[in-house]
């Protein structure tokens, strides 16, 4: 059966490989990027692929709160069911921290956005329907006033410690609060160090292959074992489901990111 798709950040990287996967098999595909031109270039491309079903584009800046929600809208103006989506967009180093509302870029774009794309978009998914969360093996404690305010204090690396924590934390939260009443989410470390211009950028290194990511998001959207994985954390360093950082198992912790994210987007 085929499904509809969204995949953030599917231009390059792990993104746009996990969309090669479920293009060849004819899914529709839901492309998203920043830049229009390269939207529609590797549109162009996938639409290539012997088997290709729908593929759609969209382009939005996810620092932005407002294009976010103007993506969620687009997704909703034309689909009255999504089957999958998966927050794959992420940053690391970022030549400004701080975005036009006056939040730290680095949260937004890791964290915040994917949680508000979620919650626009959840009206669009059945029980059977999984949410993908791009997640990450650094992950550190969650200041709650780094979330907050941006600060050029934290390095690079202990933001997106931290982002990718809290992406973790919300992950598990929501799931709870839907009790199966929703969409699996699931949280997913693809595999530490591969190929992606977000690993080139930060530690400079040319990093794995970017098939080993692609494989675990594309059985993470539609294979069996990932059926009643929601809440849960798979790490793809050990090729298994495992324990998140000890935060995220914590219920009160998880809630409190929550809020604040929430309080951020009033």
């Amino acid at each position: 059966m085929k499904k509809t798709i969204l995949i953030t950040g599917s231009t390059d990287g792990i993104g746009l490989e996990t969309a090669k996967l479920l293009v060849a098999e004819g899914h529709n595909v839901l492309v998203h990027g920043r830049n229009q031109s390269k939207l529609e270039s590797v549109i162009t491309s996938l639409k290539q692929i012997p088997g290709a079903g729908i593929i759609e584009g969209y382009v939005a800046d996810l620092s932005s709160l407002k294009e976010v929600e103007s993506l969620a809208q687009a997704v909703r103006t034309t689909h009255d069911k999504l089957d999958v989506l998966i927050n794959n967009a992420g940053v690391y180093n970022v030549p400004t921290i701080t975005t036009k509302d006056n939040l730290d870029v680095r949260f937004v774009v890791n964290t915040i956005a994917p949680y508000l794309l979620t919650q626009k978009l959840l009206p669009l998914f059945d029980s059977k329907g999984r949410i993908v969360n791009l997640s990450s093996a650094a992950q550190t404690t969650v200041n709650l006033n780094d979330l907050v305010s941006p600060d050029a204090g934290p390095s690079h690396g202990q933001i997106y410690a931290q982002t990718k924590l809290a992406l973790t934390m919300w992950t598990v939260h929501l799931a709870q609060q839907l009790q199966g009443n929703g969409p699996v989410l699931v949280a997913v470390n693809p595999a530490s160090f591969l190929g992606s211009k977000l690993v080139k950028e930060a530690y400079g290194m040319a990093g794995n292959d970017l098939g080993i990511g692609a494989d675990i998001l594309y059985r993470a959207a539609l294979s069996d074992e990932f059926a009643n994985a929601s809440g849960k954390y798979f790490d793809n360093d050990l090729g298994s489901f495992a324990a998140p950082h000890a935060d995220a198992e914590n219920a009160a912790k998880n809630a409190k990111v929550v809020a604040t994210i929430e309080s951020l987007l009033v």
